[in-house]
C-alpha cells in the first residue's frame, strides 16, 4: 500500500505562482510513476502531468505544458508541482497518484494510488 498526501494549495492571482507537493510513504516511492490530475467543479478528473519512475522523464497535458513543471526527489519520497502563470482556468482540487504499471501512464485508471486532494484557486 501507498498513502499520498498533498499539501501546498490555496488562493492565488492570475499569473502568480504556487507549488504543490505529495509526500508518500513507504520504501518503494522510486518505483512508482508519479502523475498529478486535477478535478474542477462539475468536471471529471483530468491529467496534467507525469513524471516517470526509471529515468525521470516527464509528460504534460497541453493546457499546462511550458507553465507547470513535475518533478520528484526519492530521497524525500516527494513529487512536486510547480505552476506558474496560474489562470482562473486552473481552478480545481489537485490530486497526486502513483502507480507500477505503464511506461508514460497519463489515464485514470492507470493509477493505482491517490491522495486526498489540495484545493488550488486562481482568482482573476
Amino acid at each position: 500500500q501507498v498513502q499520498l498526501v498533498e499539501s501546498g494549495g490555496g488562493l492565488v492571482q492570475a499569473g502568480g505562482s504556487l507549488n504543490v507537493s505529495c509526500a508518500a510513504s513507504g520504501r518503494t516511492f522510486s518505483s512508482y510513476h508519479m502523475g498529478w490530475f486535477r478535478q474542477a467543479p462539475g468536471k471529471e478528473r483530468e491529467f496534467v502531468a507525469t513524471i516517470r519512475r526509471s529515468d525521470d522523464s516527464t509528460y504534460y497535458a497541453s493546457s499546462v505544458k511550458g507553465r507547470f513543471t513535475i518533478s520528484r526527489d526519492n530521497a524525500k519520497n516527494t513529487v512536486y508541482l510547480q505552476m506558474n502563470n496560474l489562470k482562473p482556468e486552473d481552478t480545481a482540487v489537485y490530486y497526486c497518484a502513483s502507480t507500477g504499471r505503464g511506461i508514460m501512464p497519463s489515464q485514470v485508471y492507470d493509477y493505482d494510488y491517490w491522495g486526498q486532494g489540495t484545493h488550488v484557486t486562481v482568482s482573476s
